[in-house]
């Protein structure tokens, strides 16, 4: 009886991510933009199954090489718009934070200090072409689920740093804990109400009251 050699099998190929170049010329920065924005464009049509770079040059109007002198795969480009789509999103909770909306108040204003901030992240995701898309993406498909992480942990450290006078006695990894938690729950209501606009003020009503209360509690503790 013959025997069959076995052969290790090799892991897959790793999918390079990083932009390629970043154009510093009005051309370049045209196209780069472009490209893009007509990625962003073709998600809310066909998804990040469906998307491809062929798809997204012929939309554009641009040949192929011309989009991969900046991006090696459609990940790299939907990496682009989820770091850009983060980063939007983030600021405005940075802005926030630094017009006072963490300083301490009766528990109804509070959650109306945070519903207000809710609304404005869903209305930055909403405006973003393919929004709901790309938090999709972000979470579905693994290479891309560092950009989401990254986002988020630097949103729970900056609220450690600004809550820390708050809690003194807690332990700081319990802190951030509670940060990172609550941030999680802030934005995938984001995704929630983008899938259901309908639901949209519920939504946003519900999960402040959630997060006041449970860093009313906290406090207490």
């Amino acid at each position: 009886m013959r025997k069959h050699k076995k052969t290790a099998r090799k892991a897959p190929a790793r999918v390079p991510l990083a932009t390629k170049l970043r154009p510093s010329r009005a051309t370049g920065r045209s196209t780069f933009e472009g490209l893009l924005s007509t990625a962003g464009a073709l998600l809310s049509e066909v998804g990040f199954e469906g998307l491809s770079t062929n798809l997204i040059c012929k939309r554009a109007g641009m040949t192929p090489p011309a989009l991969y002198r900046y991006f090696p795969n459609k990940y790299a480009v939907l990496q682009e718009l989820g770091r850009r789509l983060m980063k939007a999103q983030d600021d405005a909770v940075y802005e926030w934070m630094e017009d006072g909306g963490l300083e301490p108040r009766q528990l109804r204003a509070s959650v109306e200090s945070n519903r207000r901030l809710q609304a404005r992240v869903n209305s930055i995701t909403r405006a973003f072409p393919g929004g709901i898309w790309i938090l999709r993406a972000l979470r579905a498909v693994p290479i891309l689920h560092a950009v989401r992480i990254a986002s988020r942990d630097e949103v729970a450290r900056r609220l450690v740093k600004a809550l820390r006078p708050r809690y003194p006695t807690l332990p700081p990894k319990r802190l951030l804990s509670a940060t990172r938690l609550s941030t999680e729950l802030m934005y995938a209501a984001t995704e929630m109400a983008m899938q259901t606009p309908s639901q949209e003020a519920q939504i946003n009503e519900e999960v402040c009251w959630m997060v006041c209360l449970y860093y009313r509690e906290l406090e207490e503790r």
